[in-house]
């Protein structure tokens, strides 16, 4: 089973449509009347469907088990053929796409079942994902292409090279991922003039995004946070929140960190762990969203 421990809960929505073909107009009045000798075709076909949606993931070894929240399934008569729509949402880390269609597969072999003793030429035709919502997908081709970002490394052992840097390497690993260009890497102590400085410079020199990992702790030493929040313009609540609960699921440490979010006229300024996990889930939790800030400064709403 893949690992999704890493992903966020979203809200999730798929469509699948199945198309079951009846050989006669005979049948679809059958249907449409409740004569079929094995009761209501549509009311017992959608129970079935509903309990195919659930029991999705017993079936299928790779599905994960989940939450679902709504089933919905809905059926058109055009012609000679039924169309079955079969809509799920949930929230959650993985998508239902699969649980959509296996939903509709389940209704169409109920109907089959069903509709055999009185129609020897019924046929499923078509099974297939309509519509898929939710997820990193819907939001992939949302963010300019055009983003720098710094990265800063705060650390006094590792300035004097007697520890090597592993977390402001995987930030870096993680902001190319997601189409950012990083135009600057450095590695300096934990001196709040030095902090400062860099957050300036980097701001000045139209750095779109300026990461900088360590020092956000509880030690004598700690002083990125404070530092910075004397230089910034305004502080984002909102994506300290969301780091600091992604981590409290993970650790029970989380919240004694204390990242930081703001920015210095359009640049965004964050202060992340400086432990590799630390870090890492830092960046897990808030990108490819936070992006979106660039969007925003452009003038372009949330809901573009």
């Amino acid at each position: 089973m893949v690992d999704i421990t890493h992903k966020s809960n979203t809200l999730r929505i798929a469509t699948a449509l199945a198309i079951v073909q009846v050989s006669s107009n005979e049948t679809i009045q059958a249907i449409e009347s409740g004569s079929v000798p094995k009761g209501d075709v549509f009311a017992m076909s959608k129970a079935a469907g509903l309990l195919g949606v659930k029991k999705t993931p017993q079936l299928l070894p790779d599905c994960h088990p989940m939450p679902i929240e709504f089933t919905g399934i809905d059926f058109e008569i055009s012609g000679l053929d039924v169309k079955i729509l079969c809509t799920v949402k949930t929230i959650y880390k993985t998508g239902v796409e699969v649980e959509a269609m296996h939903g509709a597969s389940v209704v169409a072999l109920n109907m089959y079942d069903m509709l055999k003793p009185i129609d020897k030429g019924v046929e499923i035709r078509s099974i297939k994902l309509l519509d898929k919502k939710g997820g990193k997908s819907q939001f992939k081709d949302r963010f300019r292409k055009d983003l720098t970002a710094a990265v800063v490394v705060c650390s006094d052992t590792i300035s004097e090279g007697q520890k090597e840097d592993k977390a402001g390497k995987a930030i870096i690993e993680k902001l190319e991922a997601c189409g950012v260009v990083v135009s600057d890497y450095s590695i300096i102590p934990d001196e709040k003039e030095l902090i400062q400085q860099k957050a300036r410079d980097h701001e000045k020199a139209g750095i779109h995004l300026v990461i900088f990992t360590g020092g956000t702790g509880l030690s004598m030493r700690d002083v990125t946070p404070d530092a910075l929040v004397e230089i910034i313009d305004r502080r984002i609540p909102g994506i300290e929140e969301v780091i600091r609960a992604y981590g409290q699921d993970r650790t029970p440490y989380s919240m004694l960190s204390r990242s930081l979010a703001g920015t210095m006229n359009d640049t965004l300024i964050l202060a992340l762990p400086g432990s590799t996990k630390g870090a890492t889930e830092s960046m897990d939790a808030i990108f490819p969203p936070v992006l979106h800030l660039f969007q925003i400064f452009k003038g372009i709403r949330h809901d573009s």
